[in-house]
């Protein structure tokens, strides 16, 4: 299926959407490219799935996204931020606009929950007085509580990975990007943790989760982005998972 471009959403400004890919191919090394002409709109506010095989460019996609890679040709902005013209010492301070939940959790395993959490407040120099509020209402809200002196060993994998949201989550980011989320989980914590992710998305917090889940996907009716071999194929609103032959 030819790629023509995702249709643009209401609102046709550029600063009042989420995030915007205006023609972006991203090539590695010779042949064929990572992504291949993409233009995406999500708007503000909005709960999207990026679903796709291995090598569709959801990946490369989330890096452009965190400014971890620059793409060969075309405009990537998020938060109305051109991120193809931050400089170095610009891309942390654009980077706390954003909230990341990888399926691996990455925790520090040095620390207990709280401190887990709080090394996002304190890496943005919150104060300590702020952070001994902010921390607590957090895990509270991801229903972590009682577990704040534990460290991660003593953690199932659904805990760590409400850690991990927690930390994405305390420094109120304005768009969540998830990758895999629930790959490491067994179902009912796969469905928590989605649940907790539409929570966050009804308080206005834009939502763009990566994955393979196909139960999830097909069930929750968001807005689905379908990837193969570096191009959009579907973008459908309350769409399901497909496959592309």
């Amino acid at each position: 299926m030819k790629n023509t471009g995702t249709r643009r959403r209401a609102g046709s400004g550029i600063n009042d959407k989420a995030i915007v890919l205006e023609h972006v191919s991203k090539s590695y090394t010779a042949g064929i490219p990572a992504l291949n002409n993409v233009t995406l709109h999500i708007n503000k506010g909005e709960f999207v799935f990026i679903v796709g095989d291995s090598g569709s460019g959801k990946s490369t996609l989330i890096k452009l996204l965190l400014r971890e890679l620059l793409p060969t040709s075309g405009r990537v902005i998020v938060n109305g931020t051109d991120v193809i013209r931050l400089k170095r010492r610009q891309i942390p301070k654009f980077r706390r606009s954003l909230g990341v939940v990888f399926q691996d959790f990455r925790l520090l395993k040095d620390r207990n929950v709280y401190e887990n959490v709080a090394f996002a407040q304190r890496i943005i120099q919150m104060p300590n007085r702020e952070i001994r509020k902010n921390v607590p209402s957090i895990l509270s809200t991801v229903g972590l509580a009682g577990k704040y002196k534990a460290r991660p060993k003593q953690l199932s994998g659904g805990e760590q990975q409400r850690v991990a949201l927690a930390r994405a989550l305390v420094n109120k980011p304005q768009i969540l990007l998830a990758d895999e989320p629930t790959g490491n989980l067994d179902p009912k914590n796969s469905w928590d943790i989605m649940n907790l992710l539409e929570k966050v998305n009804n308080n206005g917090t834009t939502v763009l989760v990566v994955t393979h889940n196909r139960e999830i996907v097909n069930a929750m009716q968001k807005r689905v982005i379908t990837m193969k071999k570096g191009i959009i194929v579907s973008d459908e609103e309350k769409g399901g998972y497909i496959d592309e032959d």
